[in-house]
């Protein structure tokens, strides 16, 4: 074995302050449930990859990425085109407001 520092023991003194997700509330869920949220979750998935998103031109012609349309049910200038990066840039910005004091914001809830 090689006598390298492990990453855990860089980070074990400051342990207590990262943050934890919590364990479930319930250990077991019933299958039945697990595949009604899964049918729910498919259903809101499908839906938002047919809303077209507003302002945008559909134009004729190549499409580069017509097989990952395909492969992930997706339309050309609808809102699973977006991906995460709204929700990421959107928090982003509202941390930098309250950090400027410039709208105030409750952490605790």
């Amino acid at each position: 074995m090689s006598s390298g520092i492990r990453i855990i023991e860089l980070v074990t003194p400051v342990r207590g302050l990262l943050p934890e997700v919590e364990p479930p509330l319930r250990k077991n869920l019933a299958f039945r449930e697990k595949m009604l949220w899964t049918a729910i979750v498919l259903f809101v998935y499908l839906i938002c990859c047919q809303i077209p998103l507003y302002g945008t031109i559909r134009q004729e012609g190549a499409d580069p990425l017509y097989w990952l349309r395909v492969i992930l049910a997706s339309n050309k200038g609808t809102l699973m085109e977006l991906g995460i990066s709204p929700i990421i840039t959107s928090s982003m910005i509202m941390q930098l407001l309250a950090g400027a004091k410039i709208i105030d914001v409750d952490m605790s809830s």
